[in-house]
């Protein structure tokens, strides 16, 4: 059996970012199937973290499943199913009204929250959550805005992504109706729960009961992958086989050398080509 890299040999927790680290669009990312197994083989707890809150934990079990990558619903944490935690931390059985997709609203309902679809009146309720709408309606927004301006909603996000990778290019991400809200309320969400904010490494940790030092992320994003890793304080892998190259963060490095305004969180601890090269040669 392989040698993990010095780095990785004390590793007990390996989180997986997935588009950009295990595949990209429809595609599987080379060997990130046998890598899976092989950490597996190890005894070495497997999770995946995405911060796309559009699709239910089970779609992404079968998704992976059709790549080879046995897995379980327990095994997903995406910013959807970590935002309906965190909520129901604060309020169960929370009236909330959503700006967002199924994977959300679903997530919410199994945590015995009532989603209202329609609004009748806006002091009914607790939450506006808001995350990716690939339907988003002027008029979802404006019931959101009153919900929040003349009722007494709290308003949350899933996350704050200004870009949604697709097979071709970028899309809209989720950021761009939370900044919709933001700009009519003019309030700032509560809490953002995906990727950069910690809380769903967080959640991982005490899910897994494995210590920090022990855990460790792979992610092909620095502004959320890495920069949530650091933030919980576990170490962080940066992939070369999504959005970020190595050009990339060497210009940061550099950038954070000269200037104490670039957030050194932002660097990882471990920058690898592929998967394989947490393996020694």
């Amino acid at each position: 059996m392989r040698e993990l890299i010095d780095d990785l040999k004390n590793i007990e927790l390996a989180i997986f970012d997935l588009d950009g680290v295990i595949y990209r669009g429809d595609t599987l990312i080379p060997h990130s199937d046998e890598i899976v197994k092989e950490l597996k083989e190890r005894s070495i707890k497997v999770v995946f973290n995405s911060n796309n809150s559009t699709v239910t934990r089970q779609i992404y079990v079968e998704r992976l499943k059709k790549f080879g990558i046995e897995c379980e619903i327990s095994d997903f944490y995406t910013s959807a199913s970590i935002t309906s935690t965190e909520i129901t931390k604060i309020k169960k059985n929370a009236k909330i009204f959503v700006i967002g997709e199924r994977g959300l609203r679903s997530e919410l309902k199994a945590q015995g929250h009532n989603v209202i679809e329609e609004v009748s009146n806006y002091n009914d309720i607790n939450f506006v959550i808001v995350g990716l709408d690939r339907d988003f309606k002027y008029q979802n927004l404006a019931t959101a805005q009153k919900c929040i301006l003349e009722g007494n909603a709290q308003f949350y996000a899933t996350n704050a992504d200004s870009t949604l990778p697709v097979v071709r290019g970028l899309k809209p991400g989720a950021g761009v109706m939370v900044n919709a809200l933001k700009t009519c309320t003019g309030k700032e969400p509560v809490r953002i729960f995906g990727k950069p904010e910690p809380f769903g490494i967080n959640l991982i940790l005490n899910d897994t009961q494995i210590p920090a030092e022990k855990a460790c992320i792979f992610g092909d994003r620095l502004n959320t992958d890495i920069l949530a890793g650091n933030r919980a304080g576990i170490k962080t892998i940066a992939v070369l086989t999504g959005v970020t190259t190595m050009e990339i963060i060497n210009d940061l490095k550099m950038r954070s050398i000269k200037s104490e305004n670039i957030d050194r969180n932002l660097i990882p601890d471990i920058i690898i080509k592929n998967l394989n090269e947490m393996f020694k040669k």
